[in-house]
């Protein structure tokens, strides 16, 4: 199964505490939200995508923050980034699998901003369950 790993800093091909989801047998390596849309238009969708949320310097969180999640939640929604963030690369996936007719992926989030990963599994999730109910 081919997997679409997306993550500025986390290589996964090191064997590192970060795991590679079961069942990937070849993986993609993207780092941006350029380098992920060119991959699914280029080749199209993969059998699973693991999402990183924070894909630049700037979205990284300070550490005063960690250990709050609603400080932590307070401080990212007052941010205005220029880089786009791994929610921006779901955002994009759910507009290309309406506009192709194609249901997601097998996805997990492997992010340590637990406001991302929350964010961006939300987002898959509730769009997994309407392609679903609809009967798409």
């Amino acid at each position: 199964m081919k997997l679409l790993w997306l993550d500025d800093y986390r290589n996964p091909f090191l064997d590192n505490e970060q795991k590679v989801p079961p069942g990937a047998t070849s993986i993609e390596w993207v780092v941006s939200y350029d380098q992920f849309t060119e991959w699914i238009t280029r080749f199209g969708m993969p059998d699973m995508i693991s999402f990183d949320h924070d894909l630049a310097d700037e979205h990284y969180t300070p550490q005063e923050y960690w250990d709050d999640y609603d400080a932590s939640k307070e401080y990212q929604d007052a941010q205005v980034y220029t880089e786009k963030t791994g929610m921006q690369c779901a955002k994009w996936l759910v507009n290309y699998c309406m506009d192709s007719g194609l249901g997601l992926p097998k996805y997990y989030v492997h992010s340590a901003n637990p406001v991302g990963a929350d964010n961006i599994r939300g987002l898959l999730d509730n769009f997994h369950k309407c392609w679903i109910n609809a009967g798409w």
